[in-house]
């Protein structure tokens, strides 16, 4: 049985109950509408079903406050983000709701990558902004989240900020406990080096694979710095706009 045959995610309402509505008499109704039940023959597949929003001003100001924008980083409004909500594949055999913040000019290649690993079933532990972790890189990696946008502090950064893929919102990192990468600061494998021998197994980013071919189609580039970094995606280094699908390097 596939991922997507095991749970039914919600779909618009709009045409839910005109079975019965035929009696009903015409005007608005106060009764509670019954959940849907489980997915029927006749019921229509799960999808990523993206939806692309202008950044909210409560989102941006929990960035400020968390550090993610501030003095030398290259994103100073929220007009230069776009708020991705898709559905992604779980760990535990369900979909659930993913939120990434990326550069406005990324929004569209990301809905398309994400939708094909949508669609590939490829699993994600979670996908949440990095203001749900307080802007702090090293929580989000050790909670094997799935992230793009953040300008991190300085005792985080690895790149120069106006120069950052991350800081730009033009980078992901994906599933980064089954992804690591390597930190020559320490000379160890962060968030750890459980999963640092690139062989098959679940969530995990291989060369020529599914997450691999769908960034790569799409022009990003894989671990684009001298350390091996398996969790990380960007449109490449220094960060400047997306250029579009074949800009990258394979």
């Amino acid at each position: 049985m596939t991922r997507a045959a095991r749970r039914w995610l919600p779909l618009p309402l709009a045409t839910a109950f005109l079975a019965t509505a035929c009696t009903a008499a015409a005007g608005t109704s106060t009764e509670a509408a019954a959940p849907p039940g489980p997915m029927s023959p006749s019921s229509p597949a799960p999808s990523a079903d993206p939806v692309v929003r202008a950044m909210p001003a409560a989102q941006w100001q929990r960035m400020k406050d968390a550090g993610m924008v501030s003095k030398g980083c290259p994103v100073t409004s929220p007009r230069q983000l776009r708020r991705v909500e898709i559905n992604h594949h779980g760990f535990d055999d369900e979909i659930h709701r993913g939120v990434l913040v990326v550069n406005a000019d990324t929004a569209d290649t990301v809905v398309r990558v994400f939708s094909r690993l949508f669609d590939a079933e490829f699993p994600i532990r979670r996908m949440e902004p990095l203001e749900e972790y307080g802007g702090d890189n090293t929580a989000s990696l050790a909670a094997d989240n799935t992230a793009a946008f953040n300008c991190r502090r300085p005792d985080q950064i690895n790149a120069p900020a106006m120069e950052s893929p991350h800081a730009n919102g033009r980078a992901v990192d994906i599933n980064p406990v089954e992804n690591p990468w390597q930190d020559l600061r320490c000379k160890c494998w962060k968030p750890s080096a459980r999963h640092s021998a690139r062989t098959e197994g679940e969530g995990r980013v291989l060369e020529g694979g599914v997450v691999w071919r769908a960034f790569v189609d799409e022009g990003w580039v894989w671990q684009n710095i001298d350390v091996p970094d398996y969790m990380h995606f960007d449109t490449g280094y220094p960060s400047k706009p997306y250029a579009g699908p074949g800009s990258g390097t394979a």
